[in-house]
C-alpha cells in the first residue's frame, strides 16, 4: 500500500455535483494535458462505517510525444483540505501516439478517518464528507510535465439508511393506516449509523406493478424516526424516499407491501 495522502494545501472553490472540470491552477512544461478526469464512473463516492471504499480517478492525457504516466495524484476536500484517501497506484492504456488513458485507484477506509485528523483541536472526521477536487502530475516521453490541480470535482458523501413500516396489515378499506420509518447516516468518529435528524423525507406508493409516486412528506425527529398516516384505498406498496444532502447520499427504503381488505 501507497503512503497515506495529505492534502498540501487549502482550495476555495467548490463544486455542485461531481463533474470534469479544468485545471484551476496549472503548472510545467510543454504541450502535455489532461484533457478530461471522470471520478468513480461520475458517481458520488459514498463511503460507510465498516468497508473501505475503492474508487477509480480516470484521466486521459495528450502529448505529441507520447504520455510516459502519472507520477502523483491526490483528492482533498475543496473547503478544508481534509484528504484521508490512499493512492494505491496508477495503471495506463495506450490509445494512439499522443494518448493515453490513466486509471488511479484511491481508497478510502472509514477506520482511519478519525484518526488522519485526531491531532487537531476540535477535529471532526464528518467534516471530511463534501466536495472535493483531484490534483495530478502527468509525465510526456519527451521529459514535458504538467502539475494540474482540480482536473476534477467530485462529492464524498456518508452512507445512509432509511425503513419502512406500514401498519396494520391487512388494514380495511378506508382505514388508517400508519407509516413509519428511521433514517441514519454514517459517523465516522465512532463508526456506528446516528439519527439523522430534521430531514424532510418524502413518502410514496404504487400499486401493483406500478411505478412509485409521492403522496405526502414528513420530517424526521430528534431520533431520525418518521410517523404520518394515510387513508387506506387500494392494495399497494409504502415506502420512504431521501433525496440526500451534499454530505449525504440519497437512500430508499425496501417498501412494504400492504393489503386492503
Amino acid at each position: 500500500m501507497r503512503g497515506r495522502i495529505a492534502a498540501a494545501c487549502v482550495v476555495g472553490a467548490v463544486a455542485t455535483g461531481i463533474a470534469v472540470a479544468p485545471a484551476a491552477h496549472a503548472e510545467g512544461r510543454g504541450d502535455i494535458r489532461v484533457t478530461k478526469t471522470v471520478v468513480n464512473g461520475g458517481s458520488n463516492v459514498i463511503v460507510g462505517v465498516k468497508d473501505i471504499k475503492r474508487f477509480p480517478i480516470t484521466m486521459t492525457i495528450k502529448d505529441n510525444s507520447g504520455v510516459k504516466g502519472v507520477s502523483d495524484v491526490s483528492a482533498f476536500n475543496t473547503t478544508n483540505a481534509h484528504g484521508p484517501v490512499d493512492h494505491l497506484g496508477t495503471t495506463c492504456r495506450k490509445v494512439s501516439t499522443t494518448t493515453s488513458v490513466c486509471t488511479a485507484t484511491m481508497q478510502i477506509d472509514p477506520a482511519w478517518i478519525d484518526s488522519y485528523g485526531s491531532g487537531n483541536e476540535g477535529w471532526d472526521a464528518n467534516s471530511v464528507a463534501g466536495n472535493w477536487q483531484v490534483n495530478a502530475t502527468v509525465q510526456a516521453n519527451d521529459r514535458d510535465y504538467w502539475i494540474s490541480d482540480r482536473i476534477a470535482l467530485f462529492k464524498v458523501k456518508r452512507a445512509a439508511t432509511l425503513t419502512t413500516d406500514a401498519t396494520p396489515e391487512p388494514v380495511g378499506k378506508g382505514g388508517t393506516l400508519t407509516v413509519t420509518g428511521k433514517l441514519s447516516r454514517a459517523n465516522w468518529t465512532d463508526l456506528k449509523y446516528h439519527a439523522f435528524t430534521r430531514q424532510v423525507v418524502k413518502l410514496q406508493y404504487k400499486k401493483p406493478g406500478g411505478s412509485y409516486s409521492t403522496v405526502k412528506t414528513a420530517t424526521t425527529d430528534s431520533k431520525g424516526h418518521l410517523r404520518t398516516t394515510v387513508k387506506a384505498t387500494a392494495s399497494g406498496s409504502w415506502r420512504w424516499a431521501f433525496l440526500g444532502t451534499t454530505t449525504t447520499m440519497k437512500v430508499v427504503s425496501t417498501g412494504d407491501a400492504v393489503t386492503v381488505k
